[in-house]
């Protein structure tokens, strides 16, 4: 325990930022720290160690007896040469990459580091596409777009409706991953690793890679407008990981151990997690949970099995995660035990979760646990800043990285941000009016997000998310809501009633909660019992006073009724991630959620509403 790096200055680099104003009113935000020499592309960080420490485990699943089913680094490299032989013989290109539908697992992570090895883009798209999905729109025109040359899925059986309906908008080898049933006219992945290697082939390849070789098409999660195949090259991943060595020097003295749910069809799982652990020879333990009450026991068991030096995840995550570790102490001292960061991305944390991940860290290990994050976007691979300090709150996303450039544009009261740097993606695949418009005159990328300073005299202390421009409203006064602040400012007010929440009040006099809640702290407050219906439990008085009183505590704040809700509704009905009012990484998306359920924005903002409807 006395060898863990656990205090900010065993962690980090102290922050040096640069600041430069403009004569435009626009400022220029940098690292005054520079970005070293990096890879010339991600497949040199496998060869590296499968040759340093060739039995080093590189990454673990559970097997179908619920052991730990693990591959080291050396023969992960002798694996990834098979498929990359296989892949070579398939006639890909950007024109025909492979399509992954499938979940986090071996056969997955194998593949992706083989098309990487061998100059092949992959596109892993998210699973709820595939399986959630009764029309399949959005994997047909995923489909449609890349005109894929391999479909890996595993198991396929649970793909095969999906693969059905998009059969006619490809003509790829469609490849099962060996935990699937037999399905006629697929190839099997074991028929792919039983593949002669040609070691003179995959070197070839290798040696032909560039920075700016495509390694992967990821699409958006389509919270703002339709999904686009976010291009992504090596020169984006392999920069953006080797920042970390500048600002993040522990790992290059301690091998990072992760337990990961997060979908490798998104950026954060998929490029900056995956990549950390490659990067600094470091050990992945897939979690087949999720921050789903169904999937939760799946997490708790990972996380008492394998205590790692790093946890990431999202704010929905963390929440449910903290009840559990207050009431299980096997999981406390597991996950505690030599963890390092808790890093959360995404949207701000909650301060009630922050106070509370505090609080159980102090009761394990007597002092707190470093909590940060960081902040970006597909499009830029993904980290365009990080908070490598300990924030003197939630929400604090941090300072530029290395080598990214942020100009800061006032927009009405906000500060909008842009980027620049060698993380920047170079466009969205066949989609040039949309590749246009996402950059501005002088090429920074418009992300479409505003930050504020934590202090604007000590900029080194770092930004403050201040939610998406495009989200925020004006109430019928004219006054502007911002919605970013308000909501984490409401789930925290709020907790442990509210699960999440999306702001209403666009030309309405004031603004309004629509609340998810969390029925299983609603369940425990109210005494009812575990099986108790959802509108009984929503619907009791003892939550109806805490929500009240929640609402009371953000008025009693002060700062006028465009800062504080002044009416609020329970809902009984969860966020559909088919109707994508939720993203498979736990994200709400406020403009699905309003418009599917314009009638309950309707009821809450009546006249006169029924008693459902919360009032202050």
């Amino acid at each position: 325990m006395s060898t863990i790096a656990r205090k900010p200055a065993e962690l980090f680099v102290d922050p040096a930022v640069i600041l430069e104003a403009r004569p435009d009113g626009s400022r220029l935000f940098r690292s005054a720290l520079a970005l070293p020499d990096y890879a010339r592309c991600s497949g040199e960080w496998l060869e590296r160690w499968a040759t340093e420490t060739p039995d080093a485990i590189l990454i673990a699943e559970r097997g179908a007896d619920g052991e730990w089913v693990k591959v080291t680094y050396s023969e992960a490299l002798a694996r990834v040469y098979r498929i990359a032989t296989w892949l070579l013989g398939q006639k890909l290109s950007p024109e025909r990459p492979v399509l992954v539908l499938s979940d986090n697992g071996i056969e997955h992570a194998l593949l992706m580091l083989a098309c990487l090895h061998a100059g092949v883009p992959i596109s892993p798209v998210s699973p709820g596409n595939s399986l959630l999905s009764k029309d399949f729109a959005k994997l047909k025109a995923n489909v449609e777009l890349l005109r894929p040359g391999v479909i890996f899925a595993d198991t396929i059986e649970r793909f095969m409706p999906a693969i059905n309906a998009v059969a006619h908008l490809h003509d790829a080898v469609v490849v099962a991953g060996s935990r699937s049933q037999p399905q006629a006219g697929t190839l099997a992945f074991a028929d792919i690793e039983n593949t002669a290697v040609d070691a003179t082939a995959v070197k070839a390849a290798f040696n032909a890679l560039t920075p700016d070789t495509i390694a992967k098409f990821l699409f958006t999660s389509g919270s703002v407008g339709a999904p686009k195949a976010v291009i992504t090259t090596q020169r984006m991943m392999c920069s953006n990981a080797e920042m970390k060595s500048v600002i993040w020097p522990f790992l290059n003295r301690q091998k990072p151990v992760i337990v990961d749910w997060l979908p490798w069809s998104h950026v954060f799982g998929g490029s900056h997690n995956f990549n950390k652990v490659v990067r600094f020879g470091g050990s992945l333990y897939i979690d087949d949970g999720k921050p789903l009450p169904a999937l939760l026991p799946k997490t708790v068991k990972n996380l008492t099995d394998v205590s790692p030096t790093i946890y990431f995840s999202v704010p929905l995550a963390y929440a449910l995660l903290v009840a559990k570790l207050r009431d299980d102490a096997a999981l406390r001292k597991s996950f505690f035990s030599r963890l390092q960061i808790i890093f959360y991305a995404g949207a701000a944390l909650p301060q009630s979760t922050w106070d509370e991940l505090e609080r159980l860290a102090v009761m394990e290990l007597g002092h707190p646990v470093v909590m940060l994050s960081s902040w970006g976007s597909t499009e830029t691979a993904p980290a365009c800043t990080d908070c490598h300090f300990q924030a003197v709150r939630s929400g604090v996303i941090g300072v530029p990285i290395p080598g990214t450039t942020l100009k800061l544009v006032p927009v009405a009261d906000k500060l909008e941000v842009r980027v620049k740097g060698p993380n920047l993606f170079p466009g969205y695949w066949k989609q040039p009016e949309l590749t246009a418009k996402a950059f501005d005159d002088e090429g920074y990328y418009m992300i479409g997000d505003a930050v504020s300073f934590v202090d604007p005299a000590r900029p080194e202390q770092g930004l403050l998310f201040d939610g998406r421009v495009a989200e925020d409203f004006k109430l019928l006064s004219g006054t502007w809501v911002h919605v970013g602040s308000i909501r984490v400012a409401g789930i925290s007010a709020l907790s442990p009633v509210a699960q999440d929440i999306v702001v209403t009040g666009h030309d309405k006099d004031d603004i309004g909660f629509l609340v998810f809640p969390n029925i299983a702290e609603c369940r425990r407050i109210t005494g009812l019992g575990d099986d108790a219906p959802v509108d009984a439990v929503i619907g009791h008085p003892a939550i109806k006073e805490r929500l009240r009183e929640g609402l009371m505590r953000l008025k009693q704040q002060g700062g006028g009724s465009s800062t504080y809700p002044a009416r609020a509704l329970l809902l009984a009905e969860p966020p559909s991630s088919e109707a994508g009012e939720m993203t498979d990484k736990g994200y709400i998306n406020q403009r699905a959620v309003l418009t599917r359920r314009a009638d309950r924005v309707l009821e809450l903002h009546s006249d006169a509403p029924d008693s459902s409807v919360i009032f202050i």
